[in-house]
């Protein structure tokens, strides 16, 4: 036991468990291996993420002009972290590793049996079926999900721009910088200024594109649903078309149908709308500014939002209605309530309690809405404001769109990384929030 400390599958060998002490023995030659032939070096540059400049100089033995052996400072932050990672994960099966062999100690110690590598590898498929089961999931959301997200929160702490973008050029730490440069609200912050116009922006469009598609979806099921209501597969066959056609075309399609020269101007212009808002002040030029006006924009973008978003609640809250128990709404009608007070007190509360989940989902969904946002506005949309142009941000944008322009357009890394950070946050509170007032009290047992 004492011996496994040093060689992990110590233990194991002496019990005659050879071939899981040889994986054992394997998994700790790797990571000795690995962890200061492979990850070491970088993990030794993390404090200051290289100092070694990439440049060419002339080799006369090859009369070549070649690279230097320079540092990268992306790869050098990636796997740094990885071999942090990799090295709390050492230590962790390491001190696992002793405890087993103490545990296996004492049962031989007692009489019982020990469990051979057969008996191991069928509780892998039997008692721990489920750990099995869940190893490789949880690998790749390690890979794909946390490590990236490390390093995207990394990022926000250097100053990684198109100044000094790798191989070229190296990054480093500058602290808090980009966070006192985003909540700079002086009158030079230009972030600063920029941040709470999007943010707010932001807030406002989830809200409203979040419950006009919630409450619209509902009630055209209802009205679909009603006793009535003719054709019923016609109306809902004609809604899910809607859904069908890709969101991206349906999107360049209403853009190019509400452009300054689109269609819906040249009708407006035809019926003399376009004169007569032009005549109380309403516009000042000779078309309707749908999308390159944000006083236009912002409330055209959310009514171009429920076309494509009611549809999809409609099918939920059409499922839902239907499996409202419908004594009680009888029950209601024989005691006086009208239409009105059954969707108030019966209908409203079985529908939000059942779709609440997906409500709060569709929320979150809406403060990343990058399609409805960027489709409509991308190269239609100029910015008028100075300061919002300096922070290569748009009155029209939400936070992950102002993300995205950041990255592909301006190669600001570190002002993204700070942004998506505060996207989480933003994300996570109001998740939190939303799903403590949706669980609070017994709101099950009202229903059964």
């Amino acid at each position: 036991m004492k011996l496994s400390a040093l060689i992990c599958g110590s233990s194991c060998f002496a019990r005659k468990q050879y071939v899981k002490g040889f994986l054992i023995t394997l998994v700790q030659a790797v990571l000795l291996w690995a962890i200061p032939g492979v990850f070491w070096p970088y993990m030794s540059k993390l404090g200051t993420l290289g100092t070694i400049k990439a440049q060419k100089t002339f080799n006369p033995e090859t009369m070549k002009n070649e690279w230097n052996d320079y540092d990268n400072s992306f790869m050098i932050l990636l796997f740094g972290i990885i071999g942090i990672l990799i090295t709390i994960t050492a230590v962790v099966l390491w001190l696992r590793n002793i405890r087993n062999a103490r545990d296996v100690e004492v049962t031989a110690a007692s009489g019982k049996h020990v469990n051979s590598f057969r008996d191991d590898l069928a509780d892998c498929f039997n008692v721990k079926f489920h750990r099995t089961l869940l190893s490789l999931p949880v690998l790749g959301v390690v890979m794909f999900t946390i490590v990236p997200l490390i390093v995207m929160i990394c990022i926000a702490f250097t100053n990684y721009d198109r100044n000094h973008l790798v191989p070229a050029n190296l990054f480093t730490w500058v602290g808090w910088n980009n966070f006192n440069a985003l909540f700079d609200m002086s009158a030079n912050g230009a972030f600063g200024y920029a941040f709470v116009k999007v943010l707010t922006w932001t807030l406002i469009w989830a809200v409203f594109a979040t419950l006009t598609c919630y409450f619209g979806g509902i009630l055209l099921a209802m009205f679909i649903n009603n006793k009535n209501t003719k054709c019923k597969k016609l109306w809902r066959t004609l809604f899910m078309i809607a859904i069908a056609v890709p969101q991206f075309v349906s999107l360049l399609l209403v853009r190019n149908f509400f452009n300054d020269q689109g269609i819906v101007n040249t009708i407006c212009a035809n019926i003399g709308l376009t004169d007569w808002l032009k005549s109380i002040g309403a516009i000042q030029t000779n078309y309707i500014p749908f999308l390159t006006d944000a006083r236009w924009a912002k409330p055209m973008i959310i009514l171009i939002n429920m076309w494509v978003g009611i549809p999809y609640q409609m099918l939920i809250a059409y499922g839902v209605l239907l499996n409202i128990p419908t004594d009680i709404l009888e029950s209601a009608k024989i005691d006086g309530a009208n239409a009105w007070q059954s969707f108030k007190s019966i209908t409203m509360p079985y529908i939000l309690f059942v779709t609440g989940p997906s409500l709060v989902n569709s929320m979150v969904a809406n403060i990343n809405n990058f399609n409805v946002i960027y489709l409509l506005t991308q190269d239609v949309y100029t910015s008028t404001d100075q300061m919002m142009a300096s922070a290569n941000a748009k009155e029209v944008d939400l936070l992950v769109t102002w993300l995205y322009r950041l990255t592909q357009e301006q190669s600001n890394y570190k002002m993204a990384s700070v942004i998506g950070i505060l996207v989480f946050v933003v994300c996570a509170i109001l998740t939190l929030l939303a799903f403590n007032q949706l669980i609070k009290g017994d709101k099950e047992a009202t229903f059964q």
